[in-house]
């Protein structure tokens, strides 16, 4: 027996949030099942890294002597190397600044590489998987979010960016880039209208938005790269890997100088990912997939603290 007579407010939250607990438990539980079953090797990289990828707009929070992981990726491109063929994680990463409805300084990620596979056939991978996750979970073919009755079993959409912008914002894609207002148009003309009815891959980012995947062969304009999208939310993140020793290298240099001018904390350079890509990254595509977005689509929940522990954060 209780010797509190009023229950304090983290046992009422907790209590509150324990049925979308139980269907995110049930998500990682069907994940994990789901990459065994294809073959794929579970591991776990270091959370606190020397030196994290000097990437736009995303900062690594310091801690433990170094860095708290903002994703694994370096890492687990290092085990490709080393010869690991079809590898998953699913850990903590952290990114200082971001919170909101969607963002959270800690987060969970699903992050998988596969050697000898393109973009494209990650996203029939992934595609796979989550009608897989959403039948084993909930016996159906659609799933209620934000309003929309998104349909899991029909054909996926596959729209590319360029598209995307004819379509949606009504310019073309070269030309919101050279005015400075890409950004601007993803996030209030495109992302919200995408994945509304059924689940859509936007595909084939301008190289200006490359990241670190690969330009293709035949159109170095544009990178091997696409997100997924469901009512309207961001959910994966997929590249066909770069690995290109001076290309990268020529990537990360142009980062790093973003950052300084923009005052982001200057980081280490990576000596065991440029030792790995210099010995040979076998061509191979990976993806990010955020847990608890995917948690907010199962449980038709508007807010990621609808399906985390409770914590307030500012």
């Amino acid at each position: 027996m209780s010797s509190v007579s009023i229950k304090p407010d983290i046992i009422r939250r907790l209590e509150a949030v324990r049925p979308r607990l139980a269907i995110r438990a049930g998500l990682i539980s069907t994940i994990r099942a789901f990459f065994s079953a294809n073959g794929f090797l579970e591991l776990n990289t270091p959370v606190v890294i020397k030196a994290p990828a000097p990437e736009e707009y995303i900062e690594a929070p310091p801690g433990g002597g170094g860095f708290l992981r903002s994703s694994p990726e370096l890492e687990m491109k290092c085990m490709l190397a080393a010869g690991y063929e079809k590898i998953f994680q699913i850990g903590a990463c952290f990114r200082q600044g971001e919170y909101g409805r969607k963002h959270r300084p800690e987060f969970t990620m699903l992050e998988w590489y596969e050697c000898g596979a393109g973009y494209m056939d990650l996203a029939r991978f992934t595609e796979n998987m989550l009608c897989s996750v959403a039948h084993t979970l909930c016996g159906g073919s659609s799933l209620q979010f934000n309003g929309h009755n998104v349909n899991l079993t029909g054909a996926w959409e596959y729209l590319s960016v360029g598209d995307a912008f004819n379509k949606y914002a009504g310019t073309d894609m070269y030309e919101a880039l050279k005015n400075d207002s890409f950004d601007e148009l993803m996030v209030l003309e495109i992302e919200p209208r995408l994945g509304l009815d059924r689940p859509v891959f936007l595909f084939d980012y301008p190289a200006e938005r490359a990241a670190l995947a690969r330009l293709k062969p035949d159109n170095e304009n544009v990178a091997e790269r696409w997100e997924l999208y469901v009512g309207g939310l961001e959910l994966a993140n997929a590249f066909s890997e770069l690995t290109c020793r001076e290309e990268q290298r020529r990537r990360f240099a142009a980062s790093r100088t973003w950052r300084a001018a923009e005052g982001y904390a200057e980081y280490p350079q990576n000596d065991d990912f440029f030792a790995a890509l210099d010995y040979g990254i076998p061509e191979s595509s990976g993806c990010a997939l955020g847990i608890d977005r995917l948690a907010m689509v199962f449980c038709d929940a508007d807010d990621i603290s609808e399906v985390t522990f409770p914590v307030d954060q500012t």
